[in-house]
């Protein structure tokens, strides 16, 4: 067929461009160590920072709400998907961040897009960060606002944007608070100061930094000590379980529960997915060890990678790339790594930049002290192996 001939086609230049995607099974609970394509891998690619993913607290809640409320919500909060869990979540979380209210997503991606395609309005313009997640740049797309573009974490340029655009109605700065595959931090604390002189709302996607960053792992707001306007997260990330949230006043969750598409027609999480992250947070709350342990792991990677010669970017986060450049050389590397019994695949074009690509590394607080130290000495092996590092 002529449609399939096309796509055929596409998918050719893909692949010559060393872009090709493939999907690896999982067979096992998410951990430090998980049967891959059915082969036992060390895993340094999840998301689950604070190793609770599989914890026996987040299952038993679920459980006891899986029997309690079955496996559905049958429908979108506003119709008959609502329980007495989300409802206690929001709250939860709404003490978490130290807020008036959040609002539960079925997704951090939903998250995104429900708030930057209902607040801003035509006439306002949206600065969002050139490294934002593709989330943050899908809603900008679908708002009905101008979107200005600055350079990563430059506040000189984000001044500079901020002066330019004095002519909009309402500036809104929108930024991840962890970024995704750089592992920077956005400064927050400079971003509000210019925010008050220049007279914008902060717009912030925390999903990388909720329950890892702070004293109480509150995100990049504590981390910082400020209050930006509308703050995202995840559940799915550090928490272990599923969905995503808003947090902020209470008028501001009001006018989402109202506006925000991806709220109104959605269908609701399960309430089974609600208890997990309850626990979650009660023990991120509790258990400040977890952070104390992930964080230690990231000082000794960064450290080590970087004594050895490699290129590792970011600030002090559980994301660590490691830079390889070429997307080919960072595939073969990803692939020594693998017949080595370690999984951490490469990002490539278009998640990042031509010529950036790399290995990016995830720790967790599962992770053993031998895990970490196996690491290290494979990528002094494999970079020595490829010239990589001398």
């Amino acid at each position: 067929m002529l449609f399939d001939q096309w796509l055929r086609g596409r998918l050719y230049q893909t692949k010559r461009a060393g872009l090709y995607r493939t999907m690896r099974t999982m067979h096992t609970a998410p951990g430090s160590s998980v049967i891959i394509n059915g082969q036992q891998k060390l895993v340094f690619s999840s998301n689950d920072y604070a190793g609770l993913a599989n914890h026996k607290k987040l299952i038993d809640a679920s459980k006891e709400v899986l029997n309690e409320c079955g496996c559905g919500s049958s429908g979108s909060r506003l119709i008959t998907g609502n329980t007495a869990w989300h409802e206690r979540l929001e709250d939860k979380l709404a003490a978490f961040k130290k807020t008036e209210a959040a609002l539960l997503f079925s997704s951090g991606y939903l998250a995104n897009i429900g708030v930057l395609s209902s607040i801003p309005e035509k006439g306002d313009v949206l600065l969002s960060d050139a490294l934002n997640h593709a989330s943050i740049i899908d809603g900008c797309r679908l708002s009905s606002a101008e979107t200005v573009i600055y350079n990563h974490i430059d506040m000189d340029d984000l001044e500079e944007k901020l002066k330019e655009t004095q002519s909009y109605r309402r500036r809104f700065i929108v930024t991840d608070g962890v970024f995704s595959m750089d592992g920077t931090i956005a400064p927050l604390d400079q971003m509000m100061k210019l925010a008050k002189r220049y007279q914008a709302f902060v717009i912030v996607d925390d999903a990388h930094a909720t329950g890892v960053l702070g004293e109480n792992g509150r995100g990049t707001s504590e981390y910082f000590h400020v209050v930006p306007d509308v703050m995202m997260g995840t559940l799915s990330k550090a928490l272990g379980s599923e969905g995503g949230f808003v947090a902020g006043s209470q008028e501001l969750i009001e006018f989402l529960l109202n506006h925000a598409r991806t709220f109104i027609f959605q269908t609701a999480l399960p309430p089974a997915n609600c208890a997990a992250s309850v626990a979650a947070i009660d023990l991120i709350e509790t258990q400040t060890e977890r952070r104390k342990k992930l964080l230690s792991h990231v000082k000794e990677i960064k450290s080590c990678l970087s004594h050895m010669g490699y290129t590792v970017i970011g600030d002090h986060t559980p994301i660590i790339p490691v830079i390889i450049g070429d997307a080919q050389d960072a595939v073969v590397f990803a692939d020594e790594l693998m017949e080595k019994g370690i999984y951490a695949p490469a990002i490539r074009p278009p998640t990042v930049a031509p010529k950036e690509s790399r290995i990016r590394l995830t720790v967790t607080a599962n992770h053993h002290w031998s895990d970490i130290h196996y690491l290290i000495d494979c990528f002094r092996r494999i970079g020595k192996e490829l010239n990589v590092i001398s």
